[in-house]
């Protein structure tokens, strides 16, 4: 299952020393729900060589605004605290999960 992060989980997620892609999303988006299963199943796929997780930006905004998230889904993918990888909008699984692949 994808992690759900908060401030309280956030940073310290970032520095696990593995890659950490981030689903930025809102219950409210069409395309998040779209996206949403993608991100579970990569969540299992990847358990062990990589966090995957989400943030609800309508209960995260302080998260989201750090980072310039103003379109969702937004996917950040992290290194060592660092984006190293972006996507906006929906994308097939396959996408997210060659930009993952890149940072293993």
């Amino acid at each position: 299952m994808a992690m759900e992060f908060t401030a309280e989980n956030f940073d310290s997620t970032l520095q696990s020393g593995v890659p950490v892609l981030v689903d930025f999303w809102a219950p409210w988006c069409g395309p998040c729900r779209m996206v949403g299963p993608f991100i579970e199943e990569l969540a299992r796929e990847y358990q062990g060589k990589a966090v995957v997780g989400k943030v609800n930006v309508d209960e995260q905004p302080t998260i989201a605004a750090r980072y310039g998230v103003a379109t969702i889904p937004t996917i950040l993918i992290f290194v060592n605290g660092e984006i190293v990888e972006k996507a906006v909008g929906a994308r097939p699984k396959a996408a997210f999960a060659e930009m993952l692949e890149k940072h293993l």
